[in-house]
């Protein structure tokens, strides 16, 4: 992404000579030797400031960083030094700025504009020697954008991280080098892993006991792809175990299953180690009331009915997570693309049931921008723009560039259609997405196959 700056000039015919107002003043004698004439200010009062294009990091973190305040005196200087300081931290893709005059023209109204560096994974904590917490709460100290959750996993952010820990270790008296690396954990579940740097015993091969429910093939199958060759500590391994491994027990609604003893040996026949896992299996529970708890931008009746569950059966927690997700594509299709959906579950023991309460934190809604129509003449887009229903303005949908161009084609409503292309480029900023359809090969509006049907296609 290149990386772009808006700059308002300082000095010239721009808004930093624009002097304050002043009534007239009297004419006075022109000395013979004028003293040198004031120069023009190049600082002015920061009026608002703001942050645009954050996602993982808050407007007070940035700033925080980038060192500047509302009500401070700033120019040039100070924008150029705020972007080094934000650039610096290596989170960050592209950081630019802007500034312009005030509603009164006596200060700067000003942004910050940033694109995050991805992807960025969470951080895990192995064998440091001293608890999480500590060590959470010295970086917390060090980093004003620090996020357990989200780390960007670029090796100047990863090695400060290290340094860091390095140093807090050493003042504990723990002189052990440590390394961070991005470690795979489960099926597409990454983390950004900070341990000692020694070579750690590679596991060769894992041995499951106690389970009757589940077959040792499947259990073996679900952590074939991660654990095979994974260096093995005990905390990293029983990661690795509940992203992989629970979930196949919550398919069968074994919500309470565990991992109560895990143990190494070395393998007999491989380099590495044998990893012996004995679980307990538990009971299985059924699905409860699945609510909605909060706030809702979609009706919560509709949203429950669009995810399907099962209540009463199984509680099958992969096809809750199907669920889960058709809820955040119905509240897309109301406009709110960034949509999380999350969900708490609470667990009765005595029924042997368990609720999940869904939380949905909406976002900005956004509306649809321009549209744009490729491959096709003016007679064509005309057309084409006729039966496009979603109007510049109206709530966007996300779904319906891609069901508009599927009905022409899938209704014939138009023939000789070749491929088609639907794009959506989005402005996280104005909340906007500009939409593009490009058409391929024949005109399709030049021999309409069934005249009179041309204006289902923008049908919903």
């Amino acid at each position: 992404m290149k990386l772009w700056l808006v700059f308002l000039l300082l000095f010239g015919t721009g808004f930093a000579q624009t002097p304050i107002k002043r009534a007239p003043a009297k004419k006075a004698a022109v000395p013979k030797n004028p003293a040198p004439a004031e120069s023009a200010p190049s600082k002015w009062p920061v009026e608002t400031l703001t942050v645009e294009g954050n996602r993982n990091y808050t407007r007070e973190q940035v700033l925080a960083v980038a060192g500047l305040k509302v009500g401070q005196l700033a120019g040039k200087p100070e924008f150029e030094a705020a972007r080094d300081r934000l650039t610096a931290t290596g989170v960050f893709e592209t950081v630019g700025y802007k500034f312009a005059p005030g509603p009164n023209k006596q200060g700067f109204v000003a942004s910050i504009q940033v694109t995050e560096v991805e992807p960025a994974y969470p951080m895990r904590f192995e064998e440091l020697g001293v608890p999480e917490k500590e060590i959470e709460s010295l970086l917390r100290a060090k980093d004003s954008l620090y996020s357990s959750a989200k780390l960007p996993a670029t090796k100047p952010v990863i090695d400060r991280y290290t340094n860091w820990i390095q140093e807090f270790l050493a003042s504990k008296g723990l002189t052990e080098k440590i390394v961070g690396k991005v470690t795979q954990l489960g099926v597409e579940q990454f983390a950004i892993v900070f341990r000692p740097a020694r070579n750690l015993p590679a596991v060769a091969q894992v041995t499951f006991q106690g389970n009757q429910v589940v077959p040792q093939g499947v259990l073996r199958e679900a952590v074939q792809g991660t654990a095979i060759g994974s260096p093995y500590t005990e905390s990293g391994f029983r990661e690795l175990l509940n992203n992989a491994v629970r979930p196949v027990y919550e398919q069968r609604g074994r919500v309470r299953m565990s991992f109560t003893e895990i143990r190494v040996e070395p393998a007999s026949d491989v380099e590495g180690v044998h990893v012996f896992v004995k679980i307990d299996e538990g009971q299985s529970y059924e699905l409860g009331k699945v609510a909605i708890a909060g706030p809702s931008p979609v009706d919560a009746a509709s949203l429950i009915k669009a995810g399907d569950f099962k209540t009463g059966d199984v509680a099958n927690f992969e096809r809750v997570n199907v669920g889960l997700e058709k809820i955040r594509k119905a509240i897309r299709r109301a406009g709110y693309l960034d949509v999380k959906v999350t969900s708490e579950r609470s667990i009765n023991d005595t029924k042997k049931a368990v609720d999940v309460a869904v939380h949905i934190e909406p976002g900005a809604q956004y509306t649809m921008g321009k549209l744009t129509i490729v491959g096709l003449d003016l007679n064509g887009e005309a057309e084409i723009t006729r039966i496009w229903t979603l109007k510049e303005g109206k709530t966007l949908n996300p779904e319906y560039p891609d069901h508009f161009l599927n009905r022409i084609k899938e209704e014939g409503l138009f023939e000789g259609v070749g491929a088609t292309k639907a794009e959506l480029k989005v402005d996280a900023r104005k909340h906007t997405a500009d939409v593009t359809l490009t058409f391929t090969g024949e005109d399709p509006t030049k021999q309409p196959g069934r005249p009179g049907r041309g204006g289902r296609g923008g049908d919903r």
